[in-house]
C-alpha cells in the first residue's frame, strides 16, 4: 500500500522523515526525540505509526490541550515519561500598565533572536505574565538573547511545568454545509465573506493552513486542518459529518473568539 496517497503531496518530505525515524528506532533500538510539531504533523506521525507493535509514540506539550507538542518514538519495551521530552517552561513578566504584549509579539521576538519555530511550544500571555514551553537545549540561549519585547524589558527564567497558567482562548463550535472542501468555499462559510472576498485574501497571501501560506483557492481542506487569516483570526475543521439530502457536505468547525 502506498502510504503517500493518503496525504497531501507537499507533506511527502515530512512522511519521509517519519519513516526514517521509525527505521532508526527499530534498527538501533534507541529512542528518537522530535522537536515541536503542529497538530497536522502530529496527526500524520500518529497515522503512520498506527498500531506498530515494534514502537511506542507519545506527545507532550506541557498541558493536556497544548497545540504544539514534542514527539517521542521509543522501542516497544520502553516507557514514555514526561521527563524524557526534555522541555523547560519559561516565564517572564512585563509592565502591563505601560505596554500591551500579545502572542505574535512574543513569537516575533524569539524568531528575531534566531530561534527556530520548531524549538518553541505553546505561548500563553495572561495579564502581565508570559509563559512558553521550549526545548531544553535552547533555554540558556533564549534567556540571554531575548531580553526585550516591544521595548519592554523582560527576563525569562525556568519554572516548574506544573506552575503553568491556562490559556484563556475560547473556541466556539458551529455547524455549516458547503458545496465542497475548497479553501475559498470554506472561508466564505466560516468567516461570513463573499466568494470574491475569500478569493482576495487567499491571493494576497493572508491565509495559512496548518501554518503554511496557501495561495491556491482550490486547495482542499481536511478534518483537523487549522486556518488563520491575517486580521480575522483562527479556525479549525473539527469534524466532517457526511452529506445532506441535497448532497452538500455537513461539517463542524471551531472559531477562536
Amino acid at each position: 500500500m502506498d502510504i503517500y496517497q493518503h496525504f497531501r503531496q507537499d507533506e511527502a518530505p515530512f512522511i519521509d522523515q517519519v519513516l526514517s525515524w521509525r527505521e532508526e528506532v527499530t534498527v538501533r533500538y534507541q529512542m528518537k526525540l522530535v522537536d515541536f510539531l503542529h497538530p497536522r504533523e502530529q496527526k500524520i506521525f500518529e497515522t503512520i505509526i498506527g498500531n506498530d507493535e515494534d514502537v511506542k509514540l507519545g506527545f507532550f506539550g506541557g498541558w493536556e490541550h497544548a497545540e504544539r507538542k514534542r514527539a517521542l518514538l521509543v522501542p516497544f519495551y520502553e516507557n514514555i515519561e514526561p521527563d524524557k521530552f526534555e522541555v523547560d517552561l519559561l516565564q517572564a513578566r512585563f509592565p502591563q500598565k505601560f505596554v500591551s504584549i500579545e502572542h505574535r509579539d512574543v513569537l516575533g521576538a524569539f524568531l528575531s533572536a534566531g530561534i527556530q519555530r520548531k524549538k518553541l511550544g505553546d505561548i500563553v500571555v495572561r495579564d502581565d505574565l508570559i509563559q512558553i514551553l521550549v526545548s531544553s537545549d535552547i533555554t540558556s540561549y533564549l534567556a540571554s538573547n531575548v531580553t526585550s519585547i516591544k521595548q519592554a524589558s523582560v527576563q525569562f527564567e525556568s519554572i516548574p511545568v506544573m506552575a503553568r497558567i491556562t490559556s484563556q482562548d475560547t473556541w466556539q463550535t458551529k455547524v455549516t454545509t458547503c458545496a465542497s472542501l475548497r479553501l475559498d468555499v470554506l472561508i466564505k462559510e466560516m468567516y461570513n465573506m463573499s466568494r470574491q472576498q475569500a478569493t482576495d485574501v487567499i491571493k494576497k497571501g493572508l491565509v495559512k493552513v496548518n501554518f503554511q501560506t496557501i495561495e491556491q483557492t482550490a486547495f482542499q481542506l481536511e478534518e483537523g486542518d487549522l486556518l488563520s487569516i491575517r486580521g480575522k483570526g483562527r479556525s479549525r475543521i473539527k469534524e466532517i459529518q457526511g452529506r445532506t439530502k441535497k448532497d452538500k457536505i455537513r461539517l463542524s468547525f471551531e472559531k477562536l473568539l
